[in-house]
């Protein structure tokens, strides 16, 4: 094969072409080829490793960032289930880090309510949204599309310290809130409406529902001063989402390497590709919507709070607002905030399951399709949360279809990562152990989706544990599993070692085990009819039945909350003292797997560009000296460089497809 005479030209063969249309081919590939956002190493430590713009080092510092977020947010689910199984019980520690919270040590009902609502939002925005987009997909989106770096560097590396000005914001409402010494400045008191209540921020839910969050401090402990700082940092959070989803957008289309068309794309470009879109389309409504609540809390404007509402004995001075309006705008961003979470798990899942099975994606084509399919649907079924609130039935019904429909798109991906398992020489790694866990709890969460959207039962369990049960499946334990799936099989690549394959099987276990002795009981609870967002159920006699249930979920709580130190402790220490990594480990397909060096080097390539020739599952191939064949690997008698030029841009015929061996299967 020829090689180019630099990173950014073709070469040779590909400017000689005599024929009109390759001469087109190759100029449309050296148009792809260019530098875009191109820029030299960094020199200094702090331009290096804190205000980089090198997409690795930004994605690593996404990562960290959701690890910290993940484990604040999994304290504040202890303490919950804490709460919940011994009411009243004195906690000496809580009341020596909570003295306003949980006086004398016995948690306060509106802690525990603050304690939910903070819980969701960090889980939601920051760990389940940023780690596999902006974590993953910073790291690896550039290098699996042959790209030097992402499109726009410099946002790249704004849209990081956006995010992170958004969770300082978030942790600041704890300390307003929880603090009269903050609570008394005049800043607090006169513009973000008081603080000193001893919560952790406000008691509204991560929903936010108005009007109890639109009125202010008078709504009740957290609603002044830490209601505002929510709304604001989850407004900064949309506005490094966008950020980041043009970047994702441009970087995908516009800097893919010769030969990488689409249809040769891994599956994980794909999936971070339909993110980036929901995330451009979504986050400018909730955003919108946090501007409009900022403005009725203090402003003056009744854009979501109902006129005349009368509270403590006060009429509020509102002409007349509409809290489903709300509710619209929220959901509508908030049901395709789901696939936000969880697509970029399918995408990781598909292609560990494909490395491991050591066989081709099973209908990489079909994949594709219900991946966009999926996120498609999603902008259209945002009033199955709204079932509850007084719409017209014929407007149910019309939500609910939409709701099932999208079982058809999930059971084209369930059925195919099964068809990839089927009959395949599985190699039981850890990564592969949590690809098949995310497998397995997609399945489960989704079944009870389809209980939910139907009209009839979810007015029965809407505000029920079944519910809690449901999403927490499907949307955060399963999107979880998708990241530690993807941190044990690209931690090689990112810090040149190996994770603990001992230590990842003895994180795998308690966890698996435990988030099934968590939520299956909870689906039992929601049955039954117990609440959500109730501090304690001592009061209600039909709910006592439940206390072995609740004990149960409380204990696996603890015991998969400890099994995450096995994990945090692996991952410390594998960075320093792990095993040397081999340049390809897990002896895979894709370009992140031929960089010149591991960790790779700052343009990824070192200057040589790679050429693209098959798709990016290329397992078991007959008459292979191995079982596998890299994407930069040519057919026999191929490796004409105009060649590759034309099947760059979608135009060439030859070579393999994204989905078996030579576009076959």
């Amino acid at each position: 094969m020829e090689e180019a005479t630099t990173p950014f030209e073709p070469s040779a063969a590909a400017t000689e072409v005599g024929a009109a249309g390759t001469d087109a081919h190759a100029e449309a590939a050296a148009t792809a080829h260019a530098p875009h956002g191109h820029h030299g190493p960094p020199t200094g430590f702090i331009r290096k490793y804190i205000f980089s713009i090198d997409h690795k080092v930004i994605g690593i510092q996404y990562l960290l960032l959701a690890i910290f977020a993940a484990f604040v947010g999994m304290f504040m689910s202890v303490l919950m289930r804490l709460n919940l199984t011994w009411p009243g019980h004195k906690w000496t520690i809580l009341e020596t880090i909570f003295p306003l919270g949980a006086p004398g040590g016995v948690m306060t009902p509106e802690f525990y309510l603050s304690l939910v609502t903070m819980h969701g939002t960090m889980m939601v925005f920051f760990v389940l949204t940023t780690a596999p987009q902006g974590g993953f997909g910073n790291y690896f989106l550039p290098i699996q599309v042959g790209a030097e770096d992402m499109a726009f560097p410099v946002l790249n590396m704004l849209s990081f310290w956006v995010t992170l000005i958004g969770l300082l914001v978030l942790i600041s409402a704890i300390f307003v809130e929880g603090s009269t010494i903050v609570g008394n400045t005049d800043f607090v008191n006169n513009f973000l409406g008081g603080g000193g209540t001893g919560t952790l921020g406000p008691i509204g839910g991560w929903t936010g529902y108005p009007p109890l969050s639109a009125l202010g401090k008078v709504a009740g402990p957290g609603q002044g001063a830490g209601a505002t700082l929510w709304i604001t940092s989850i407004a900064i959070f949309c506005i490094a989402s966008l950020l980041g989803a043009l970047n994702f957008i441009t970087t995908l289309l516009n800097m893919r390497t010769r030969g990488m068309s689409l249809m040769r794309m891994p599956l994980t470009c794909w999936s971070w590709f339909t993110t980036a879109i929901l995330a451009l389309l979504a986050f400018p409504v909730l955003l919108a919507a946090g501007v409009l609540l900022l403005l009725d809390r203090h402003a003056g404007t009744s854009f979501f709070i109902p006129g005349g509402l009368v509270f403590n004995d006060v009429v509020q001075a509102h002409k007349g607002g509409s809290p489903i309006l709300w509710q619209h705008l929220f959901w509508f961003f908030g049901h395709p905030e789901v696939y936000i979470a969880i697509l970029p798990g399918m995408g990781a899942t598909s292609h560990i399951l494909s490395t491991f099975a050591r066989k081709p994606v099973f209908g990489y084509r079909a994949m594709v399709f219900a991946m966009f399919a999926i996120g498609l649907l999603g902008f259209f079924v945002w009033g199955h949360h709204m079932f509850i609130s007084g719409m017209d039935p014929r407007t149910s019904i019309a939500f609910s279809v939409l709701t099932l429909s999208i079982g058809v798109p999930s059971a084209i991906k369930t059925f195919n990562w099964l068809g990839t398992l089927w009959g395949a020489k599985i190699r039981f790694t850890v990564p592969m152990m949590f690809a098949i866990g995310f497998v397995s709890l997609f399945v489960a969460g989704g079944i009870t989706g389809l209980v939910l959207g139907q009209t009839s039962l979810d007015l029965f369990i809407h505000d029920g544990y079944f519910v809690l049960a449901h999403f927490h499946l499907v949307m955060g334990v399963a999107a979880i599993f998708g990241m530690f799936a993807g941190v044990y099989f690209w931690f090689p690549k990112m810090f040149g070692r190996m994770m603990s394959e001992r230590l990842g099987q003895l994180h795998f276990w308690p966890t698996f085990i435990g988030v099934y002795c968590i939520f299956v009981p909870m689906h039992i609870m929601g049955i039954v009819g117990m609440p959500r967002r109730y501090a304690s159920f001592q009061e209600y006699d039909f709910l006592r039945p439940l206390d072995p249930l609740v004990l149960l979920v409380t204990i696996a709580a603890i015991v998969t909350a400890a099994a995450q130190f096995i994990f945090l402790f692996n991952f410390i220490w594998s960075i320093f003292k792990g095993k040397r990594a081999s340049g390809n480990p897990w002896e895979a397909t894709t370009l992140e797997w031929v960089t010149p060096t591991t960790p790779p080097p700052h343009d990824n390539f070192g200057g040589h560009l790679p050429t693209v020739y098959r798709g990016p599952y290329e397992f078991a191939v007959p008459d292979a000296p191995e079982d596998y064949v890299m994407q930069t690997t040519p057919d026999a008698g191929e490796g004409n460089v105009a060649a590759a030029a034309g099947q760059g841009i979608g135009q060439g015929v030859q070579g393999s497809s994204g989905n078996g061996h030579n576009g076959q299967h």
